[in-house]
């Protein structure tokens, strides 16, 4: 089952082709309804609701990011990378790795393979980890994804989404997924790993909608731009368990570790990460270029128009 936010309130709520209209509600609120009744998501969704189009709903650019908090700033933007099998290459060669050097990058992987799926109940590697911004950084599907004026790129990456409520006891719930274009600066990125950080300081984008229940262990996906009306760049890409380094539960363990990150009311969104990026390929994005990002488990495809915004300059701190 699939779920979708419309701007101004009203959630869709789609089975195969027959989609329904909850009118007046967000899946911010029935989320915190099941966690505070201990019920599924699903237990929450009242019968009934007219019928609707749920693609002409996305081509008019009236679906937002599937949940957002009403309070921005408590909604943390975050995810992990080098987690899928593959991801480490394009990595690798990004920082000048040569077969006879194992840059950190490749060194950091390879501890994913080799600890990254532990056990049931046991604690492998902790990832590579960043944080992108608070919910104010949540930009919905069709909406741009604008790059600061003092970037150097603009790129996509294709990625899964998880949503996460925490509860009144401190404890992590998983609402589902969704496709993101975890948008980042490959070129600041490459100067130097250790501007990684910089890097991620972007917007991301989520939905159009979010997959209920657990996360297929292969999924098949596409990732292309769209210059002009004309395909600039067509990769597919692969996710879930089966293509990644890490277990899901070992990525969700080592973010929801920190305590600052279990603080009861706060939603967090957390991407998975990707080994599929058109800057690998040598692709220069331009503003009006369109990302879309698609996978058949997830429903519609994931679009947004770049854009760039002009150069604010250097930023002084007044004195008080």
């Amino acid at each position: 089952m699939h779920l979708s936010q419309v701007i101004g309130g009203g959630v869709v709520v789609r089975a195969g082709r027959d989609a329904r209209l909850i009118p007046g509600a967000t899946i911010f609120a029935l989320a915190s309804e099941a966690v505070a009744q201990a019920r599924p998501l699903l237990h929450m969704l009242p019968e009934g609701g007219e019928r609707v189009d749920v693609m002409a709903l996305a081509a008019g650019n009236k679906l937002d990011v599937p949940v957002r908090h009403p309070e921005p700033a408590r909604m943390y933007l975050c995810g992990t990378g080098l987690t899928h099998l593959g991801s480490a290459a394009t990595r690798n060669a990004m920082h000048g790795g040569a077969p006879e050097h194992e840059t950190d990058s490749m060194k950091m992987f390879r501890m994913g393979i080799e600890g990254g799926k532990p056990a049931a109940g046991a604690v492998g590697v902790q990832p590579e980890w960043f944080y992108k911004g608070p919910g104010t950084e949540a930009v919905a599907p069709g909406a741009p994804l604008t790059s600061p004026g003092f970037a150097l790129d603009g790129g996509e990456e294709p990625e899964i989404a998880g949503f996460y409520l925490i509860g009144p006891d401190g404890t992590p719930n998983r609402i589902g997924f969704t496709l993101a274009n975890e948008f980042s600066d490959h070129v600041t990125e490459k100067i130097n790993y250790l501007f990684l950080a910089h890097s991620k300081l972007r917007p991301a984008s989520f939905g159009p909608e979010l997959l209920i229940g657990d996360l297929p262990h292969h999924i098949e996906g596409r990732s292309r731009i769209l210059r002009d009306g004309e395909v600039i760049f067509d990769k597919p890409f692969l996710s879930g368990e089966d293509n990644m380094s890490h277990s899901i539960a070992n990525l969700e363990h080592h973010h929801f570790k920190y305590a600052p990150f279990r603080r009861p009311g706060d939603l967090h969104v957390h991407m998975f990460g990707t080994a599929t990026l058109s800057f690998g390929a040598g692709i220069k994005t331009e503003p009006g270029d369109v990302f879309e990002i698609s996978a058949p488990a997830f429903g519609l495809a994931l679009k947004n128009p770049l854009q760039v915004a002009p150069d604010t300059g250097l930023v002084t701190v007044r004195t008080l």
